[in-house]
């Protein structure tokens, strides 16, 4: 039997059908991701197997002995407990154990009752805690809770942003390992390390079923083996992660095409025929026609809908955003010190780091909301910004999808192209009979899409996006990501998904502690090659220091002075090699300079001839020589002046 068998929903919302007879399985241990695009039925689909919501018809079935846990995307919680005793409220089968081994305990510490009675069920508790997971389960949610940013465990859910109860709740489920986690975009407000970690996690230690839905298709591709897409009210699926999702899909739709256009071929020579015949038709010609007729009549091939971006851009002039020795404190914590860097057009930068570490202060200030506590930023004459928040503000919920874009105009003019308010609407996936819905009966991917109508309507040669790819689904990320890669135009993105800094960004912004903010030449990946490799070449040198002055303290290996500098003198061929050693290493650091310098050129990243991904490892490499090189050379340095003396 299936740990979860879901036979044949249905659920309308009005005249909207969301699902339309789904039935599909979940395997004990199998790892699914369901995807499709907002609106379509993923949160719906997902709380009804997590027994939050039911279908109007049909069967969900679960296997009689299942643990099922439902990350929401807003979880609620009652008011007054801490974060650590909501997770520890995940393992109430541990918890209960572990209440009566300490009960049990404390009565034989008293001596009270029958000593054989509570010795009994101490030892059965005792067995029971062993059994759900060990002694050290408190340990082990307070160092999730670590894991997902939350340092504070006795602070409590009402004194919590939603982001932060968001994490509370998912490490809640991960700790109490249920037999199918439901995960409702759980990478949604955490920063970068933190995805990475949560993938790791799920893909290594979580030895449930998992259903995740998420818009981060790194973790798609890496932490599941099967996808699910709901597409006009149907469950389509895919083996695979997301890549063999995307393969499997453009095989599917590239297979209805031909069915379709076999069918209009078969109507063309039908209906050719049926004209060419006479008046009086044999029965065999009635069948004929029949044929013909199902063929007009059955279901027309009808692909999924596709966001399509377009922004109305403006002149820039030559300076478009300079910072200078820019210093931001908040409370008395200073998030940014000593940033300088000019914006060049054309440029898109990612900007990471982690959560709380200041990346929306500094677009704020960088935008003109925010006033710098010292330093300077100065923002172009002719620059236009166009600001995508977090909170998706400048909607009004109670007005319609079509009042907050139109703003009571009937027409639009992106590009110098004028069009009626309800086909730019369109574009955005919005058909009229949705554009009449008010914005606060939205989804959260939705009323993200209305903000983007509205945003990319201002004439703009700076896009300022603050946690984009929160709620937007994949096909919509995609057609961003299009618009970013061919505007005319710059753009400054926070954003925790890797998949699209990779496709996007030509340079990453940092957060690195202590205020200090790095700017890295490339996207995601690149970075992430850089850091490392500097992190390596510093704990070298670091090392290599250590070893030095350790090599210096050291106390002659024995007493005899005569002995022990023949033991430390260099020989003929070390002495040549120290010799060649600086000539070696000023070598080598020519040779960083130029990949740096290659790397930190735009122009690398737009010539498809050159592999940047070769270019980093190259560096990787040299910068590895050179700290072998230096460790060598203070080797032998040390090594000549111990024998000299």
């Amino acid at each position: 039997m299936s740990l979860l068998s879901a036979q044949e929903l249905r659920k309308t919302f009005g005249p909207q059908t969301i699902l339309d007879g789904v039935s599909f399985s979940i395997e004990a241990g199998e790892r699914v991701g369901l995807v499709g695009i907002n609106g379509s039925g993923k949160s719906t689909l997902a709380r009804m197997l997590g027994g939050l919501e039911l279908p109007d018809t049909g069967l969900i079935v679960t296997r009689r002995d299942a643990s099922i846990a439902y990350l929401s995307q807003d979880p609620q919680f009652a008011a007054g407990l801490t974060a650590r005793e909501i997770v520890l409220s995940g393992l109430k089968l541990w918890s209960a154990a572990k209440e009566k081994h300490d009960q049990a305990s404390d009565a034989l510490s008293r001596g009270e009752g029958d000593v054989d009675t509570w010795l009994s069920i101490q030892s059965t508790a005792g067995a029971d805690v062993d059994r759900l997971g060990g002694w050290d389960m408190a340990h082990r949610a307070e160092s999730m809770l670590d894991h997902l940013g939350i340092a504070r465990h006795d602070a409590r859910v009402e004194t919590m942003s939603g982001g932060e109860r968001r994490r509370v709740a998912l490490a809640s489920i991960l700790v109490s390992r249920p037999d199918l986690a439901i995960l409702d975009e759980p990478t949604n407000h955490l920063d970068i390390d933190t995805v990475e970690w949560l993938e790791r996690y799920l893909v290594e230690e979580h030895k449930g079923a998992l259903l995740l839905i998420t818009h981060d298709r790194y973790v798609l591709d890496r932490a599941v083996t099967r996808t699910l897409e709901i597409d006009r009210g149907r469950v389509f699926s895919y083996e695979g992660g997301y890549e063999e999702y995307l393969e499997s899909k453009m095989e599917r739709l590239e297979q209805a095409d031909r069915a379709e256009q076999n069918r209009q071929n078969f109507l063309r020579r039908e209906l050719d025929w049926l004209r060419r015949q006479p008046k009086a038709r044999t029965g065999k010609q009635k069948a004929r026609i029949d044929r013909a007729v199902s063929a007009r009549d059955a279901p027309k091939l009808t692909h999924e809908g596709r966001v399509r971006l377009t922004v109305e851009s403006s002149r820039t002039g030559k300076t478009l955003l300079d910072t200078r020795d820019l210093q931001l404190d908040i409370a008395g914590r200073t998030l940014v010190r000593d940033f300088t860097m000019s914006l060049v057009k054309g440029e898109r930068i990612g900007i990471v780091g982690p959560n709380g570490a200041g990346k929306t202060t500094l677009l704020r200030a960088l935008i003109g909301t925010l006033q710098p506590t010292a330093g300077e930023i100065q923002i172009g004459q002719n620059t236009e910004i166009a600001y995508f928040d977090q909170a998706r503000s400048g909607l009004d919920d109670k007005q319609s999808i079509y009042e907050n874009v139109s703003e009571g105009k009937m027409r639009v003019t992106v590009n110098g192209f004028t069009m009626d308010t309800r086909s730019w609407l369109e574009r955005f996936l919005f058909d009229p009979s949705k554009q009449t819905q008010p914005v606060g009966a939205l989804s959260g991917g939705e009323r993200a899409r209305v903000a983007l109508a509205k945003l990319l309507l201002k004439p703009a040669n700076l896009i300022v996006l603050d946690e984009p790819t929160n709620d937007l689904d994949v096909a919509t990320l995609s057609s961003l990501e299009e618009l970013l890669v061919e505007m005319d135009g710059t753009a400054l993105v926070v954003t925790h998904d890797r998949y699209f800094l990779d496709r996007v960004a030509t340079a990453i912004l940092a957060f690195e502690g202590d205020g200090r903010v790095v700017k890295y030449q490339g996207n995601y990946t690149t970075y992430r090659a850089l850091r490392d490799a500097a992190a390596a070449e510093k704990a070298a040198l670091t090392s290599a220091v250590s070893k030095s002055k350790g090599a210096s303290k050291a106390p002659p290996a024995n007493n005899e002075g005569s002995s022990a500098k023949k033991k430390s003198a260099l020989t003929y061929g070390e002495r040549l090699e120290l010799e060649s050693l600086p000539s070696n290493i000023e070598t080598t650091d020519v040779n960083i300079r130029k990949l740096e310098e290659k790397l930190a050129d735009p122009a690398t990243y737009t010539n498809v001839t050159l592999d940047v991904q070769a270019l980093v490892k190259e560096l990787e490499q040299k910068r590895n020589e050179a700290a072998r090189l230096l460790t060598r050379w203070e080797e032998l340095e040390t090594k000549k002046e111990q024998s000299d003396s």
